[in-house]
């Protein structure tokens, strides 16, 4: 299993769930029920913690920028991210009332309603709630930020590494499992298929709408930046396809700085942008958080939230995704809070969101690094180090 990618272990659990659901007696389900339970309670344990882990390390790192490359990158980065998240609401306000017509799912809508119930549950409250985790991540992040000493930001750095080793030792490997349970529940309710219909509808959806957010960024860039979109889009295929395969903005920044000098963008900027970018700049994660939480909303049989009730959940998105690990999962890992908080997600919901997110990471941090170049092209003309390199003129349309 361990030699098994994160995304064919969670297929093979919801494939699992589904025959657990459909083959075997009520005690063997209640069983995997049990489990989800009780790992649905150690999750909402961890989410503030995660929150302080990632947010508050990651705000202290921004402190140590070059001054106005920080303020244009960070800027860019932050308004890349809320226009990809607005822009995946708006269609997502057209479309999927559309793809989810008739579908109602019982078991996210109203949990202490399902058919089966777990044969005991453990409590687990967390030391904190979710804003509390917010504010102390906030105030500790910008406290470090504005200090000259390291043992602060040492400890917060160690803490974020304690964080990430639970995430990798304890909450993936398990998720699988948890995810089983799940599906073996609605499965046993006669819920499954009509959740498997909308998985697929809601995939291909956030794909679309990862593509376009891309050529949006790369038309925008090319306008400011003098390039032409496609030959730097072209430029990028060797980062996206790496992107695929790492499932890791951090993994893939070698790969990404290489595709960001070929297009053209300086060595001091890209040497700067690119790594802060991976860390701040999850455009194709909020595309899908957003999609996936509206479809998860939908199917709870709630009325589709409004633009001016929605917003504030797209830009909290932003800052809480900040420096999300360079693992997979990472970017849902760190928006649990505020889907508990501000959409008022219930545990089932929240496994729910966690594997429609699962099931495109690829793609969603394929299109993170992608637009991560497209950020660096931007500030690298701002900053006025816009020159080109010979070698982007491979044809006389890129070179104009």
């Amino acid at each position: 299993m361990k030699k098994l990618g994160l995304l064919p272990r969670l297929l093979l659990g919801i494939a699992c769930g589904i025959l657990i659901g459909a083959l075997t007696p009520e005690a063997v389900v209640k069983i995997l029920v049990t489990f989800s339970g009780i790992f649905g309670n150690f999750l909402n344990f961890v989410i503030p913690l995660i929150i302080i882990g990632f947010v508050a390390p990651g705000i202290a790192e921004l402190g140590q920028g070059a001054g106005r490359l920080l303020g244009i990158t960070t800027g860019l980065a932050y308004l890349s991210t809320l226009i990809a998240g607005t822009a995946a609401y708006l269609v997502s306000s057209v479309v999927l009332p559309v793809l989810t017509s008739g579908y109602t799912m019982t078991a996210a809508q109203n949990p202490e309603e399902a058919l089966l119930k777990p044969f005991f549950t453990v409590d687990m409250p967390p030391v904190m709630g979710v804003m509390s985790a917010l504010l102390t991540a906030f105030i500790l992040g910008l406290g470090v930020a504005a200090l000259k000493g390291r043992s602060l930001r040492d400890v917060l750095g160690e803490f974020q590494q304690v964080v990430e080793g639970v995430i990798q030792k304890a909450i993936i490997p398990l998720l699988p499992i948890h995810v089983a349970g799940i599906f073996a529940n609605m499965t046993y309710a006669g819920e499954v298929m009509r959740i498997l219909t909308i998985f697929g509808k809601v995939f291909m959806l956030v794909i679309l709408l990862h593509i376009a957010i891309l050529f949006f960024q790369y038309f925008t860039a090319a306008a400011i930046g003098r390039r032409n979109p496609f030959v730097a889009l072209r430029n990028m295929l060797p980062a996206y396809f790496t992107a695929i395969g790492t499932q890791s903005s951090a993994a893939t920044i070698p790969v990404t700085l290489r595709c960001a000098k070929t297009n053209g963008v300086s060595d001091e900027v890209a040497d700067f942008a690119i790594p802060l970018c991976a860390t701040i700049h999850l455009s194709g994660s909020t595309i899908t958080l957003t999609t996936c939480s509206l479809a998860v909303i939908l199917l709870a049989g709630h009325a589709f939230p409004s633009l001016a009730a929605y917003f504030p959940f797209i830009m909290m998105l932003g800052i809480t995704m900040v420096a999300a690990p360079g693992v997979p999962g990472g970017a849902v890992m760190a928006a649990l809070g505020i889907l508990q908080s501000m959409l008022g997600f219930t545990e089932a919901q929240l496994g729910l969101m966690i594997a429609l997110y699962l099931t495109q990471d690829s793609f969603g941090t394929a299109c993170n690094v992608t637009g991560d170049c497209a950020i660096s092209i931007i500030v690298d003309t701002l900053a006025g180090n816009g020159h080109r390199r010979e070698k982007l003129a491979q044809s006389p349309a890129a070179a104009r």
